[in-house]
């Protein structure tokens, strides 16, 4: 039987919008078949306006905590979007942010050691960097080319990527321009932030799956991983404002700040310890939340100021919850407690989580974009969307919580706000395990860490454990 993890803490807001996104991720659990699924089985749609899993939606779900409570379902999801090439096994979906499968996959990994599906894994990943490399790596800049990862809509981009009858998709634009296309691959001529970060990770998770795997690493995955790290740091990082840009390509660049790319890049380490004190002093944040990004493109105002784009400008909670768990990597309790506190808000008064909120008001709002011969127009913002509910799982489970996983186990770095006093934590599966986690007192200093009762020095749990674990965290100075 499946086990559901409840919270306690001592904000009820908290406990129940954690309740909120349990009831979310079960509700988009339907039967569905494709990809390398040999029969219709159980997997994670993208949300309740769906009906198919999305590769970056997979991957997303699975790394934000899915994975640990229903993990049988977020492996058929991720196999659901890997496809046969001809005898070769890949990543399928929207190219540009189709290697985020890696991380989903890694993370599964962890949650469960799985090796025969880590195997599957790795020979998918490293096909698909391969056919990369070939249709899509830029020489001159030193990065990948494509669209902002979660950024489908023209909505995400500046003017100089709309077309003349307002096609709403990115993948549009080099349909309509073809004399300007980036060749060779799609087209799509950006080098952008987030999708980059995803492009390091992907590399460096190589060496580490040939390691569990016991096969011979291919060198090259690091010098290729440390290649895109060092393009990303020389091409991307704006020292002026103390962040970096969203975007270069060969018309010039996009200094808006996309939060993304700016989590991602703190939590990869691709950003050091002064570029990340800085994007935390110079990153703007909307009352509602970070924005995906910022500003959005003047296009999408109107007359009452209010208007923002459907990728510019407005709150998407999957990246508020990459965005906490980087300030809570980081110890920076203010700006988590923003982030955890506004989505608690917002599912709490909704009764579920919404894909996009407007970045003032904080009410469900799916932006404006193109359409067609109608020009600009107000989208929809889908409901129980599944990664803005995984999202505040892993703000508690990676934020809070501070669970930091590998091989070897489950590190603890907690962090604990203020009106979130005494955390209790239950039913939650990992490996051969099942835990319970109880945290007193708040901050991020550890003063005793018990397993079982019994006190340790190191505040990590093997992932060799059997049975019933107790894990006990007392914070103070």
């Amino acid at each position: 039987m499946r086990r559901i993890p409840y919270l306690e803490t001592g904000s009820a807001e908290v406990n129940r919008a954690f309740r909120i996104a349990i009831g979310d991720l079960m509700s988009n659990i339907v039967p569905f078949k494709d990809g390398l699924l040999p029969q219709e089985v159980e997997v994670v749609m993208a949300g309740m306006d769906y009906v198919t899993p999305w590769t970056r939606d997979a991957a997303i779900n699975t790394w934000n905590g899915a994975g640990l409570i229903v993990p049988e379902v977020t492996k058929n999801t991720l196999l659901a979007v890997l496809g046969d090439f001809d005898g070769v096994i890949r990543i399928d979906g929207e190219y540009w942010d189709a290697i985020i499968w890696a991380a989903g996959a890694w993370w599964h990994y962890l949650y469960t050691g799985d090796k025969d599906f880590l195997s599957t894994a790795y020979q998918a990943v490293g096909h698909s960097l391969r056919y990369f490399e070939e249709t899509e790596f830029s020489e001159e800049f030193g990065l990948f080319r494509g669209g902002s990862c979660y950024g489908d809509g023209i909505s995400a981009y500046p003017d100089t990527y709309l077309t003349p009858d307002n096609r709403p998709g990115i993948i549009d634009w080099p349909l309509a321009n073809p004399e300007l296309a980036a060749k060779p691959g799609v087209g799509i001529p950006t080098h952008v932030l987030s999708t980059n970060c995803l492009y390091y990770l992907a590399y460096s998770l190589m060496g580490k799956m040939a390691a569990e795997l016991g096969v011979q690493e291919n060198p090259l995955w690091v010098v290729k991983a440390e290649k895109v790290k060092n393009a990303i740091n020389r091409q991307l990082w704006n020292e002026e404002s103390g962040r970096y840009d969203y975007f270069i390509d060969k018309l010039g660049r996009c200094h808006s700040q996309e939060g993304m790319g700016l989590s991602l890049a703190i939590l990869f380490g691709v950003a050091d310890e002064e570029k990340t004190r800085r994007i935390f002093e110079n990153v703007h944040v909307t009352a509602a939340g970070i924005p995906c990004v910022w500003p959005s493109f003047e296009r999408y105002n109107t007359t009452d100021g209010q208007g923002y784009g459907r990728h510019s400008g407005t709150v998407w909670p999957h990246i508020q919850g990459f965005w906490a768990h980087a300030a809570a990597s980081a110890g920076r309790t203010d700006i988590f407690r923003h982030e955890l506190d506004k989505l608690a808000e917002h599912a709490s008064r909704d009764a579920h989580f919404a894909e996009i909120y407007h970045p003032v008001t904080g009410e469900i709002y799916g932006g404006r974009q193109e359409w067609h011969q109608n020009g600009i127009v107000e989208w929809k913002s889908c409901m129980r969307q599944t990664w803005s509910a995984t999202a505040f799982m892993r703000m508690i489970l990676m934020g809070m919580i501070g669970m930091e996983f590998s091989p070897a186990g489950i590190a603890f770095k907690p962090l604990v706000p203020e009106n979130c006093s005494s955390v209790k934590l239950t039913g939650l599966r990992y490996r051969k395990m099942e835990i319970a986690i109880s945290i007193t007192g708040t901050g991020t200093t550890i003063k005793e860490f018990r397993i079982n009762g019994e006190p340790r020095d190191r505040y990590e749990l093997s992932s060799a454990g059997e049975g019933r674990v107790d894990v006990a965290i007392a914070l103070g100075e």
